[in-house]
């Protein structure tokens, strides 16, 4: 081979090689950064069973309507909002982990025959076809409903309920905010096994209908 083709090709290569080491920093650090943030999230469900079973002896077991804390007074209604509060924390934000991790429920019918390039075209078409337009759609759709509430700083209906329904709200852009962030590192995945960069890892297939 002439030196100069030579040199071409050598230079394709790092091109190649530096496309691919970026591509994959960027899909590393993204998958690095949802999977921190679902795994400091499930110590939620820690906090729910601990609330439920503080609700449960309250009401049941002293008939009681409040816990003191302190000085500080917490309704039965507050310690079930909390928990309410709670479920949203762990369902909404953790569902760019359960993207990441293929845990969504999903009909599947030829997915699973396919071979990981075509499974790499269907969660690209997928990504870009579905999951964007709704996680963008639900993102701004709820933008004036969120703000209204932190305007007014919206809270429970009831008399001793929290006064935090502004936050639990704001959950719902940030959820759809964390899918779009996830939804990068899924077109990036694909487009890097489409294009040889990366090997098709293995999917975590949960049970499908």
């Amino acid at each position: 081979m002439p030196p100069t083709a030579t040199c071409r090709y050598n230079a394709r290569r790092q091109s190649r090689s530096s496309h691919k080491s970026i591509m994959t920093t960027i899909i590393n650090r993204l998958d690095k950064f949802t999977d921190t943030l679902g795994k400091w999230l499930s110590l939620a469900s820690f906090a729910i069973m601990a609330l439920t079973f503080v609700v449960v002896v309250m009401r049941y077991g002293f008939k009681a309507s409040g816990l003191e804390l302190g000085g500080w007074r917490l309704s039965s209604i507050a310690l079930q909002e909390s928990v309410l509060y709670l479920h949203g924390i762990l369902f909404m934000l953790a569902s760019a982990y359960t993207l990441k991790h293929n845990g969504h429920v999903r009909v599947d019918v030829l997915y699973r025959r396919f071979s990981p390039r075509a499974k790499a075209w269907v969660d690209l078409l997928g990504t870009l076809v579905f999951l964007f337009p709704m996680s963008g759609f639900i993102l701004f759709s709820s933008l004036d409903y969120v703000g209204f509430s932190w305007q007014i700083r919206e809270r429970s209906d009831e008399a001793e309920g929290l006064p935090y329904v502004y936050l639990a709200k704001s959950l719902i852009p940030l959820m759809a905010g964390l899918l779009l962030v996830q939804g990068v590192a899924e077109i990036l995945r694909s487009l890097a096994v489409l294009s040889g960069r990366l090997a098709p890892a293995p999917r975590e297939d949960v049970e499908a209908l």
